[in-house]
């Protein structure tokens, strides 16, 4: 089986989408598959055309320099012209059984166009809706001209595409409500290789005093500060949590288009002492920051991309033995048991999430219990063997219908 992949970005830069991406080429390759990847423009500038980077090697594709290349709507023709050219020049030369495209519909759009040229059939997989993604970001409203026409682009491309993956069931409902038959459709759950997660750790005490966290209790979140994961709804418990637990402090480790807001937050609420910000931490040392945080949290806001989307924070959390709360968004109660392998709150709500956190504090005779459940879970159910093994049937259903025809 001969796979190319098309991707937005990839490893060396880091995101939830680049981890995911890297663990399953990682483990299609574990089950004897030959892929090849094609990354689109918005890699960046690189320094090759092709890149090696930790054993994958990855067709990158340059920017396009044509007239309007820059301009709002242009700029997507153009990456979608750029990227069609060089997937071109690539399926000539790997001649894949399948083009297999990734989010956003950007990619899977070229891939389409290429698949067809060729007579390769072209999967479509969808780790969240680019509209969505759109309303986020505040580029666009939901509803707006602009997300209808991008709904519209990402449903063609979905009745085009030979088969549709997707991350979790709630993406999988909302694919299947747009017409598409339901055996169209595939989830590859979100997962994690147990091995690449080491269990907690004692703190560095050299680390807990650099941050001016020693002797005390850390509430902690570790990631990119995106508007949808509710880090403004957090820094705002934080008062009524100190109330009754003065020894309490926020520790933000990352940053993203959040991060002057949060400093501006934390500073009107009088936050500067408990609340540090340490900016972005080299990936080597990330394990080292998680060690230093008691309880983490995932106060993701509620909208159509939290309840339709799966993160992989509470999974990563879960292999490392850590704690955390999470609001009870679509994505996190898919992957959540309150109470079992993490605790869940109502979305939106500044005393739920302090109630949540005060009881978990307060009730350490479970942790250990959870620790185990929430790395037993990740263990025997997700885990990328078990979802990498989803693809098996839709691809040899494709190359077999491919080979007949």
């Amino acid at each position: 089986m001969r796979v190319l992949h098309v991707l937005d970005h990839s490893i060396p830069l880091h995101s939830g989408y680049t981890f995911r991406t890297a663990a399953l080429l990682r483990e299609q390759r574990a089950r004897g598959w030959e892929t090849h990847h094609v990354t689109s423009p918005k890699q960046g500038k690189t320094a090759a055309a092709v890149e090696t980077v930790d054993g994958l090697t990855f067709h990158r594709t340059a920017a396009s320099t044509a007239w309007g290349h820059d301009l709002p709507v242009l700029s997507e023709f153009s990456l979608m012209s750029a990227l069609a050219q060089r997937l071109r020049e690539v399926a000539r030369e790997v001649r894949p059984d399948i083009i297999h495209a990734h989010s956003p519909v950007l990619n899977a759009l070229p891939a389409l166009k290429v698949g067809a040229e060729l007579g390769i059939p072209v999967v479509y997989e969808i780790r969240a809706f680019w509209e969505d993604a759109a309303v986020d970001h505040g580029t666009t409203q939901e509803g707006s001209v602009r997300y209808r026409l991008t709904r519209a682009m990402e449903t063609h491309a979905i009745r085009k595409a030979a088969h549709v993956f997707t991350i979790c069931e709630g993406l999988r409902a909302d694919i299947v409500a747009r017409g598409i038959d339901a055996g169209k459709v595939t989830v590859i759950p979100n997962a994690v290789d147990v091995d690449n997660f080491q269990l907690a750790q004692a703190p560095d005490p050299a680390l807990q005093a650099k941050w001016g966290l020693t002797g005390k209790t850390v509430l902690g979140f570790i990631g990119s500060f995106y508007a949808y994961e509710g880090l403004d709804l957090l820094v705002a418990a934080l008062p009524d949590i100190r109330a009754q637990r003065p020894d309490v402090c926020l520790l933000l480790v990352g940053g993203g288009p959040q991060d002057a807001a949060l400093k501006a937050q934390v500073k009107a609420l009088g936050l500067e002492n408990h609340v540090v910000f340490t900016g972005r931490v080299p990936h080597a040392e990330v394990n080292r920051y998680y060690d230093l945080v008691h309880l983490l949290a995932y106060p993701r806001h509620a909208m159509r991309l939290t309840e339709l989307v799966t993160p992989l924070k509470p999974l990563e959390a879960m292999a490392q033995g850590h704690l955390f709360v999470a609001s009870n968004v679509g994505g996190h109660r898919e992957l959540v048991e309150d109470g079992r392998t993490g605790w869940l709150f109502q979305a939106d709500d500044r005393a739920a999430l302090t109630r949540v956190v005060l009881s978990v504090l307060s009730r350490q005779d479970e942790w250990p219990a959870v620790r185990r459940q929430g790395r037993a879970f990740v263990e025997s159910v997700r885990n990328w063997r078990n979802s990498v093994a989803n693809y098996v049937k839709p691809y040899e259903a494709l190359t077999s219908r491919n080979k007949k025809a």
